[in-house]
């Protein structure tokens, strides 16, 4: 899956293509929202989202359970469940391939992508989607937007609608997602955090906390797994951005 700047999706339209107006007013999106929130819709939310910026259908992406394989890490979509589970086995290696830098610049930073040429979108549905990705507490979601042929998303909007996706998300007490995983780290897994930070090794780790270097390697591997980082400078990345050491 090729990413393309915006800029170049937007010169590459062909002449045609227009600049998408609103599909419904600000003054409807925020009625809606509030109507979603008020029966903890958050289909409802993100349909009005993806009506208001000009776009199709929605996708909102959980990256924490990406990791895993599967569907597991959509959390609301009405995306054609063929194309979902394509580009799911994309979507987590693009998540692996990102570096915690490249995540925090990315944040309300819309992006487009081409679909594999294996993947037939709707009649009319551009071949190119877009994606913004934004935080909602210490878990970090992406919405995925699909669009006509002939729009052209502005930025300006998307950047909007992602901060609405994340308010309209948070709202939401009990996402659809896996309850039964814990992604809070543990006490102990706290402090092999705090002490990497420090500049220790898991040796050094395990005199200070009295335990042994295997169990200290095990407790760091399970930091990086609930934080989907790869190596120790980008869970300490990540541990520094969320306020965990």
């Amino acid at each position: 899956m090729e990413m393309l700047r915006a800029d170049a999706v937007w010169s590459s339209q062909a002449a045609p293509a227009r600049v998408c107006g609103r599909g419904i007013s600000r003054e409807q999106l925020i009625r809606r929202l509030g109507e979603a929130a008020g029966h903890n819709g958050l289909g409802g939310g993100l349909a009005a989202l993806t009506e208001y910026v000009g776009a199709t259908h929605y996708l909102l992406a959980r990256h924490d359970l990406s990791q895993d394989g599967g569907l597991d890490f959509v959390v609301c979509s009405d995306w054609p469940f063929d194309i979902v589970r394509r580009l799911s086995g994309i979507v987590a290696g693009l998540q692996a391939k990102t570096t915690e830098l490249e995540k925090c610049l990315s944040v309300l930073q819309p992006s487009f992508h081409l679909m594999p040429d294996d993947v037939d979108p709707p009649r009319g549905i551009s071949r190119t989607y877009c994606a913004v990705t934004f935080n909602v507490g210490r878990s970090r979601f992406s919405l995925m937007l699909l669009f006509p042929e002939d729009v052209i998303l502005s930025q300006e909007e998307l950047r909007e609608v992602a901060v609405l996706a994340a308010y309209t998300a948070s709202l939401k007490t009990a996402v659809e997602v896996r309850q039964d995983r814990e992604f809070e780290l543990t006490e102990r897994e706290l402090e092999c955090l705090f002490w990497i930070a420090e500049g220790k090794t898991s040796e050094e780790i395990a005199v200070i906390l009295g335990i042994s270097r295997n169990t200290i390697n095990n407790y760091i591997t399970s930091v990086m797994r609930k934080t989907a980082t790869r190596t120790r400078s980008e869970a300490i990345a990540h541990a520094v951005r969320n306020n965990l050491v």
